[in-house]
């Protein structure tokens, strides 16, 4: 069975800093992890190996420096590693970044398809979907467990807001996975040493033979006017008494803002 996993190097988001003038995330100095749902996908990939059988490919768009979670990823038991990157990537949104992905998997050559479902820089959702949309192929979103999983054929619990859908379908597949799924382990020190040798192949434009026209700024049909810190506000108020006092207070706060 051949599983790639998605990823992204995100910004820790305890350090985000936001350029005033531009309105763009300061990201030099910053320090990046993977996102952290990615996390949980990969040992979802890995697990699925363990069981299975199989191979997994970790998959990611960024600039050079994502090479450092490729590593990561392949210390926690990743066979392969693969980083998109190009100048004409640059600027892409979750539309062109998800052409460029499916573009990637196509050439690779997958059964299942895993990503987390957000990032948590961007906090969309969209990527995992559209690239199962790009591919032409199913898409689960939100899985919190799998079930069984067989060579043509995959069974998870998608997670509702009240219980979960047990949903299965024929492979190839692509499903996002929420924390719940399972706990993501630690890279072994045999694991990190196979990492530091690991090849990471690097591909651009030219080698997944993408349509420049779907790429970066020129692919993506929605773009980032501007981002900013809200400004910290000065007028909340501690209501002070007893339970009973604070209820009374706050009602006639909310009377006040005609919110009852």
């Amino acid at each position: 069975m051949k599983i790639i996993v998605c990823i992204k190097q995100v910004p820790d988001t305890a350090e985000v800093k936001i350029n005033p003038e531009t309105g763009t995330l300061i990201r030099e100095g910053v320090p990046s992890i993977i996102n952290p749902f990615d996390l949980h996908a990969l040992e979802a990939g890995l697990q699925i190996k363990e069981k299975a059988g199989g191979t997994v490919t970790v998959l990611t768009m960024g600039p050079p420096q994502a090479e450092t979670a490729l590593r990561e990823a392949v210390a926690m038991g990743a066979d392969e590693a693969v980083l998109l990157s190009d100048r004409a990537f640059a600027g892409s949104d979750t539309w062109a970044t998800s052409y460029t992905l499916s573009k990637a998997i196509q050439k690779i050559g997958a059964d299942v398809i895993i990503c987390g479902k957000q990032a948590i820089d961007g906090d969309t959702a969209q990527v995992g979907p559209e690239t199962a949309e790009f591919l032409n192929i199913p898409h689960i979103s939100y899985v919190r467990k799998i079930e069984a999983v067989a060579p043509d054929a995959i069974k998870v619990q998608r997670m509702m807001d009240e219980g979960y859908d047990l949903v299965e379908s024929s492979t190839p597949v692509l499903f996002t996975v929420v924390k719940e799924l399972n706990e993501p382990r630690l890279p072994s020190l045999k694991g990190k040493m196979t990492a530091k040798k690991a090849e990471i192949k690097k591909w651009g434009m030219s080698d997944i033979q993408a349509d420049e026209n779907n790429l970066g700024l020129k692919g993506s049909p929605t773009q980032v006017k501007n981002i900013f810190t809200p400004e910290a506000r000065s007028d909340r108020k501690m209501l002070e008494g007893t339970p009973d006092e604070q209820v009374e207070a706050l009602l006639q706060e909310l009377r006040g803002l005609k919110c009852l």
